[in-house]
């Protein structure tokens, strides 16, 4: 007979607002904490040094998880100029200084060549795999590493402000695997200068916003006083960018039993001029997910299936 899970089976997705200091991890575990989860996981790691939009998945959420790791993301962060660090950031060691403060002018000027398409390098303290390793393990062993540069999608970069002339203020709109880090360190050697991200902040994962975010002491606050789903989003919140189908209810049962289900054909001349490459479909019934399913030769095949009250 298979053993109980511990913690109640609440499913749903929390837009967290992490604050500093705090890793990952540790934010999951008091999310969890907090609503006496089942089960939980993370959307896109943030560093303990940043803040911003953490999404974190609850029970059946869980199952939506990968959706959202490859969703945009966006983020803002400060650029503080005169010095380079190993990490890229305001803890690693000072590898470089220089006298040189570019111009906010200048940097929207050489922050242009970033955008699109480009070759970019990981940081070595970054959470890339190397011979089983991640790299910042080998880094901070003193391990030299020689990074293959990665393809990432910059959709956008923009100077939004400057403080005084030791700091310039960027966002950027981003695509999956893009390091800020790297982006900082990219942008001040292009402008024959020194710097590092002394503040950095994520604005948006996909769908999940500043607007719709709660920060970790309200978030328990609400659970302490028993109204932990005033800060719950449906399970669907990740699923924004696939298209939904509503089914039948014989059609819901059959999808989780895991067999298919056929399609009329104007079902699939809707659904096929707004699937992406992966050809998944979100079915719902009566209000809630089902299942997500794979669209083959006129047909849905459950590939995750919901189990929701």
């Amino acid at each position: 007979m298979p053993r109980r899970r511990k913690g109640e089976a609440v499913s749903g997705w929390v837009c967290l607002d992490k604050p500093l200091a705090l890793g990952s991890t540790q934010a999951v575990g008091r999310v969890r904490r907090a609503f006496n989860a089942q089960k939980a996981g993370h959307a896109g790691t943030l560093d303990p040094l940043a803040t911003g939009i953490l999404p974190i998945a609850l029970g059946e959420a869980t199952k939506t998880v990968p959706f959202l790791v490859d969703a945009d993301k966006s983020y803002r962060f400060t650029i503080a100029w005169g010095i380079s660090t190993a990490s890229h950031d305001r803890e690693g060691a000072v590898t470089g200084t220089s006298a040189a403060r570019p111009t906010p002018a200048a940097a929207a000027v050489a922050l242009a060549d970033f955008v699109g398409d480009i070759e970019q390098i990981p940081p070595a303290f970054s959470a890339v795999r190397v011979s089983g390793h991640r790299a910042y393990e080998l880094a901070r062993g003193g391990v030299a590493l020689d990074l293959a540069p990665r393809r990432v999608t910059i959709h956008e970069a923009r100077v939004v402000g400057a403080a005084d002339a030791d700091h310039l203020t960027v966002e950027i709109d981003c695509g999956k695997g893009t390091y800020v880090r790297a982006l900082a360190r990219d942008l001040a050697s292009a402008l024959g200068a020194h710097g590092h991200v002394s503040a950095l902040r994520r604005t948006r994962v996909g769908a999940f916003t500043e607007a719709r975010a709660i920060g970790l002491e309200n978030l328990e606050v609400l659970c302490d006083r028993g109204a932990p789903l005033e800060a719950l989003l449906p399970v669907e919140t990740a699923l924004d960018d696939i298209p939904e189908l509503a089914v039948t209810i014989e059609d819901a049962f059959r999808l989780t039993q895991g067999r298919s289900i056929v399609l009329l054909p104007r079902q699939v001349e809707t659904l096929r001029a707004r699937l992406s490459a992966s050809r998944t479909v979100s079915t719902r019934q009566g209000g809630r997910i089902v299942a997500l399913c794979e669209m083959r030769a006129g047909r849905l095949n459950p590939t995750r299936v919901f189990n929701l009250p």
